[in-house]
């Protein structure tokens, strides 16, 4: 299984996923949305998958620093707009693995999920 990272360098997360992933010697391909972009299909992909509420990081800085009328009047055409203007505002990381997608890292379940 072909399995892609998407998250941005810096991100406390997503250095815990990826360590995670290589001591327990899981390959994977790491692509920063930040650095290498996001192109609108693969962002509409994640949100027919996930939903755009579950994508969008409503606690990140990013999103906390929005003007309060921009937060309240989200719909999922809104959200895609900034996620694909700000990828920091994408909850992170965001991992394809075959035909599945989710976001979000925790240990238990990736040992479920990947661990060998």
């Amino acid at each position: 299984m072909a399995m892609i990272l998407y998250g941005i360098s810096n991100c406390d997360t997503v250095k815990k996923a990826r360590r995670w992933l290589d001591e327990q010697g899981v390959a994977y391909r790491f692509h920063d949305v930040r650095k290498d972009g996001l192109d609108a299909a693969r962002l509409q992909g994640w949100v027919d998958a996930l939903g755009w509420e579950k994508l969008l990081n409503k606690a990140g800085t990013t999103f906390r620093k929005l003007p309060e009328e921009q937060k309240q009047g989200l719909d999922a055409a809104s959200a895609k707009a900034m996620m694909l203007d700000q990828p920091a505002m994408i909850r992170r990381p965001v991992v394809e693995a075959g035909d599945i997608i989710s976001v979000g890292f925790s240990a238990a379940d990736w040992q479920a999920r990947f661990a060998a």
